[in-house]
């Protein structure tokens, strides 16, 4: 039998650090062909060791659970590097590493004009190695590591183009709105060492059942509830749940290939991945549960409300992430871990493949975002077409598409749950199948069919400080070179395919059997075993289902609205502008964070730094101590005279005081017994 071993793993998780380092430290010599080829070997590479860790997961059984470096040990806590490998983080490896290679070689056409290409190819090599050990960690040190390496690499890449105000205002609000999460979440770690005394996730887990007997101290709250929702809070940064979904539409002002890799496939899947992680703890907390079912249903369904007003093209596709975000947190709140995952998985592949495709659209529209500029591109950018064909069929859910049997899943899985916020969740769920399908086919129909809307209007002449060569002569768009389209065409076998090829294994089987706990009482997976019979099965008897005809209907509304009749979308936006506009406004949750949330938490801020920092900790603990030995040395410095006399008086009241200090026990009852008589 094969063994997973430790070289195997570090070689996964070092490899594109190397990359990183080269291209970083090094770009200036090696230049950009030597940049861009020693960072896609680095995830080829670790991509290749992510496939040996899978096929001897599967094929073989092995597991690995062990620590690979000791940092330090203090009081009892354990500080180390490890790695834990099961089910869960072989299909995360496979994943991550499997579509930062994709990128990377996408990068090469997109970014080929780019002065900051060696930085740029070095950041994301960077982040594969953040994600790969966050996702390989097996305790809660490492994790955190993971957790805020990728959140900073997401910072630089958002703020990329560090000459734009809007990239550096974006990159900021992301860093902020995830502290705010990450804040949360340190909180969480901190209870579970602190009552728990071990970060590791296996001893953690095994004490479950005794922190749920805990109270959380001055209060009728349980401790493993407060530990489970302060871990959510940070999962809500990370994965961009209402109302700390903020950032990420914003983080669209970095480079398109960014946008698939972190904010589509990855770093915004690392919240749902731990919550999965952690499942033998939040499974102990109806409470904390039923909290991630509500928040993953507001976010499902309004957010994709958002994406049917947006005509940026990345910003569609965004506003797609942040709802299928939602979903992935519904199936979580449901204690349907594996379907969760299983969308995280699905989902990785098409929606990376929408953004790769945005950005070959953006690419033959010589960087022209506004999909009102655009229309009939079909003729021109058939790959293009064809895989953001099959992205969108995907994302919709359509039958026999990878989409269709992890979206259904997690609506079946809610319909069996009894939670309380089930019966808002599953009509969150299911509505939105209606709004995804309607704002995927208006994108795509508005770009690739109907009248072509580009011929009298200009391409924008400057692209991030570069001109573009294209703005002045013929506006004829252009099929993107094969950099650009191969990795979008081994991204749409996969978003075809690989849903009704693992579904079996992964959710009904024993893949994810030592990764992740669901208590009895939550039987949701147990309705789905019962219901399934294949994945043929499934996809035919989704015909007769009420999530099809919903995706069906918003396909149909779209083609109407935008192919046949537009002056409809027209009169309904003047029929109910009010609602447009609290749409195009994003629900005012920017408002209320600029002009209420910021300006207290400013004043806050400012009185912690006069209050606290100027007036207690400078004025009393620092400057207040050097005061009070001044002064004290001030007093002292009276009776250093200099002179002979005056010091042995001082000797002399110091020998009588001592003296009478001496004598006084015996002293003190025969005066009393004097003053008596």
């Amino acid at each position: 039998m094969h063994v997973i071993t430790p070289n195997l793993l570090l070689t996964a998780a070092l490899a594109p650090l190397a990359g990183a380092v080269v291209a970083g430290l090094g770009g200036h010599w090696i230049g950009r062909r030597g940049a861009h080829r020693i960072t896609i070997l680095g995830v080829l590479v670790s991509f290749l060791a992510s496939l040996i860790v899978l096929k001897l997961v599967v094929a073989d059984g092995a597991r690995f659970n062990a620590t690979v470096y000791e940092w330090m040990v203090v009081a009892g806590l354990k500080m180390e590097i490890g790695f834990l490998v099961d089910g869960l983080t072989a299909m995360m490896m496979c994943v991550v590493s499997f579509v930062s290679l994709m990128v990377h070689i996408y990068t090469i056409g997109y970014m080929q004009d780019d002065p900051g290409y060696q930085r740029f190819f070095s950041y994301i090599s960077l982040f594969t190695f953040s994600m790969l050990m966050l996702v390989m960690s097996n305790n809660f040190l490492q994790l955190f590591f993971g957790w805020e390496a990728v959140g900073l690499v997401s910072y630089l890449l958002i703020g990329f183009w560090y000459t734009r105000p809007s990239a550096i205002f974006a990159s900021l609000k992301a860093f902020i709105v995830n502290r705010v999460g990450d804040f949360g979440f340190i909180l969480g770690i901190g209870l579970i060492a602190t009552y728990a005394g071990t970060l590791s996730y296996a001893e953690a887990f095994a004490k479950a059942s005794a922190l749920a007997q805990l109270g959380f101290p001055g209060t009728d709250w349980m401790l493993i509830t407060v530990i489970c929702i302060c871990l959510f809070i940070g999962a809500m940064g990370k994965s961009a749940q209402f109302p700390l979904h903020v950032w990420l539409p914003d983080s669209m002002e970095g480079p398109t290939p960014i946008s698939a890799l972190i904010h589509a496939a990855t770093m915004v899947t690392a919240g749902i991945f731990m919550v999965a992680r952690m499942s033998p703890l939040f499974e102990w907390s109806d409470t904390a549960l039923n909290l991630v079912l509500v928040i993953g249903a507001v976010t499902a369904l309004f957010m994709g409300f958002l994406g049917v007003v947006q005509n940026d093209i990345k910003r569609v596709v965004a506003y797609s992430t942040l709802s299928q975000l939602g979903y992935m947190t519904v199936a979580l709140g449901v204690s349907a871990y594996s379907v969760a995952v299983f969308h995280l998985m699905t989902h990785a592949f098409f929606k990376a493949l929408l953004f790769l495709a945005a950005g070959s659209v953006i690419i033959g529209m010589h960087h022209d975002q506004d999909i009102r500029n655009m229309g009939g591109l079909a003729r021109y950018m058939r790959i293009t077409w064809l895989t953001s064909l099959v992205g969108s069929l995907a994302l919709i859910g359509t039958p026999f598409f990878a989409g269709f049997y992890s979206k259904d899943s997690i609506i079946e899985a809610v319909h069996a749950s009894r939670l309380p916020g089930a019966g808002f969740a599953l009509f969150a769920v299911t509505a939105g199948v209606f709004v995804t399908a309607f704002y995927s086919f208006r994108m795509f129909f508005l770009v690739f069919h109907g009248q072509e809307r580009f011929h009298h209007k200009p391409f924008p002449g400057e692209h991030d400080g570069h001109h573009d060569e294209h703005a002045d002569g013929p506006h004829d768009p252009h099929e993107s070179p094969w950099v650009v389209t191969l990795p979008l065409v081994a991204l749409a076998i996969p978003s075809l395919v690989i849903g009704g090829l693992t579904i079996g294994p992964l959710l009904f089987g024993d893949f994810f059997k030592d990764a992740i706990a669901v208590a009895e009482r939550h039987a949701a997976m147990k309705e789905l075993d019962q219901n399934f019979h294949g994945a043929m099965a499934m996809a035919l008897h989704a015909f007769t289902t009420a999530p099809f005809w919903l995706a069906a209907a918003g396909v149909a509304c779209a083609w109407w609205f935008y192919l046949k009749q537009p002056a409809i979308p027209a009169a309904i936006v003047r029929t109910f502008a009010p609602i447009k506009q609290l749409l195009d406004n994003k629900y005012y949750m920017d408002w209320i964070n600029e002009n209420l949330i910021a300006p207290a938490a400013r004043a806050l801020g400012r009185g912690l730094w006069k209050g606290g920092d100027q007036a207690l900790i400078d004025g009393v603990a620092i400057d207040g101590s050097a005061s009070a030995v001044a002064g004290f040395a001030r007093v002292l410095r009276q009776v250093q005279t200099g002179r002979l006399y005056w010091y042995a008086l001082v000797m002399l009241f110091g020998v009588i005081a001592l003296l009478t200090w001496r004598i006084w026990p015996n002293l003190a009852p025969a005066l009393s017994g004097l003053w008596a008589r």
